[in-house]
């Protein structure tokens, strides 16, 4: 099929199956390339499988002839006024008209035939098909070796253990996935993050992922690309983090509370034997522990709050194992709980005092009793007050964890296979 036959036939009438959309800043040497493979794509797909399809390019500012290439070629240009990798292709899935959507970049280093079997992997029930760029192949120097050997390792394997996405690249930009999946992801990075968002994303809502092989090949643009390492890298790392209250909460929750209780439960030990035998580690421990254990509890508090707030914006599910919870645990046991804890702390305090009065206020030889005391304020105090937190992050509900997410995102119907 020639340029001008493909041209009329993408704007002639008629419903579109496939979208190609191609983000695109200052491309004009590399877009022709991108634009060629994208059509062989379509008509593969049009020949195989008897889908319509269309090229959109996102353009997110180009200064130079990008929009006049495109437009020549048959592309539909939709211009994004927002800056960023994500902007660009969340501007472009809005303008696409099919029900599959296919994603690479402008640089000529995608070749979108490898997106014909991503989206058959759609049509035989897949929600977004990753592409696999360590299984399609790596030309010399299309990858930098830090990108290949430490960046891109490093934060796919972050990526699956803290979400058990099970994805090979995490990062490769070519990729499909279906509109119906766009919606219920509900993505909203503007950056390079966009990408690590959608794996993320998919994963939590429990969206079927597949793979499948992309080459990659050296760009061809005449110039350096947009991406920067480092700060891209970083970005991606903090979103992982920023999406996982396991990760960056709960669990050091559960290793601070680990180590604080132990060291407390070796000092009580040590001081119910007597004086004789003290304790090894020494009172500055105690007082570690007691900040382990208040440190604990407040990331233990974090984590619910962003759990919650994950339920609540619809790209996290609710944990089953917490159902059990949702009968008793609200506002007012929290208030309950603290206040409980708090005159715990008061009474083992005021019990301080007295002991200290009785002996002439001198030295006491232990003070796990003072820290267990000021401990237990502590907790009871931040349990009181992440009460209120959690209310307000479940929509100023009292009953916090019985809060669904937002009936739009989970209505949101699967896309059929075809």
């Amino acid at each position: 099929m020639s340029r001008n036959d493909w041209t009329s036939s993408a704007k002639s009438a008629g419903p579109i199956d496939v979208s190609i959309v191609i983000p695109c800043l200052d491309e004009e040497q590399a877009l022709p390339t991108a634009l060629a493979t994208a059509r062989v794509a379509l008509e593969q797909l049009s020949e195989t499988q008897a889908l319509k399809g269309e090229i959109i390019v996102a353009d997110n500012g180009s200064r130079d002839g990008s929009r006049t290439i495109a437009a020549a070629a048959g592309a539909r240009v939709v211009v994004v006024s927002q800056r960023g990798y994500g902007a660009a292709l969340t501007g472009g899935f809005q303008a696409a008209r099919g029900r599959y959507l296919v994603m690479g970049d402008a640089d000529g280093s995608y070749d979108f035939r490898d997106a014909v079997a991503m989206v058959s992997a759609l049509r035989s029930g897949a929600d977004l098909c990753m592409g696999s760029r360590f299984q399609g192949g790596i030309a010399a120097g299309a990858m930098p070796w830090k990108n290949r050997y430490i960046g891109n390792p490093v934060l796919t394997g972050i990526l699956n253990l803290l979400f058990r996405a099970g994805v090979e690249d995490a990062h490769c930009g070519l990729r499909a996935l279906t509109k119906g999946c766009h919606r219920r992801l509900n993505l909203r990075g503007s950056g390079m993050e966009f990408a690590s968002e959608m794996v993320i994303k998919a994963a939590l809502k429990g969206e079927r992922i597949a793979q499948r092989p992309a080459t990659l090949s050296r760009d061809c643009r005449g110039r350096g690309p947009h991406l920067r390492p480092w700060r891209d890298g970083w970005r991606h790392l903090r979103y992982l983090l920023m999406l996982s209250p396991t990760g960056i909460f709960a669990a050091p929750a559960a290793l601070l509370a680990s180590c604080g209780l132990a060291i407390l439960l070796l000092a009580a030990v040590a001081l119910t034997l007597g004086a004789e035998r003290t304790f090894f580690l020494g009172n500055y421990w105690v007082i570690l522990a007691g900040s382990m254990l208040g440190l604990a509890h407040s990331l233990s508090l974090f984590a619910a709050a962003t759990h919650l707030y994950g339920v609540r914006e619809g790209y996290r599910r609710p944990r089953r194992r917490l159902a059990r919870w949702t009968s008793w645990v609200s506002l007012e046991t929290m208030l309950g709980a603290g206040l409980i804890a708090f005159m715990a702390g008061i009474t083992i305090l005021s019990l301080v005092i007295w002991y200290w009065s009785r002996h002439s206020y001198g030295p006491i030889g232990s003070v796990l009793p003072a820290v267990a005391g000021t401990t237990f304020l502590v907790v009871g105090a931040q349990n009181a007050l992440g009460g209120f937190l959690l209310a307000v992050i479940g929509g100023n509900e009292a009953e916090f964890l019985q809060t669904k997410a937002p009936e739009v995102e989970a209505a949101e119907p699967r896309q059929s296979a075809a």
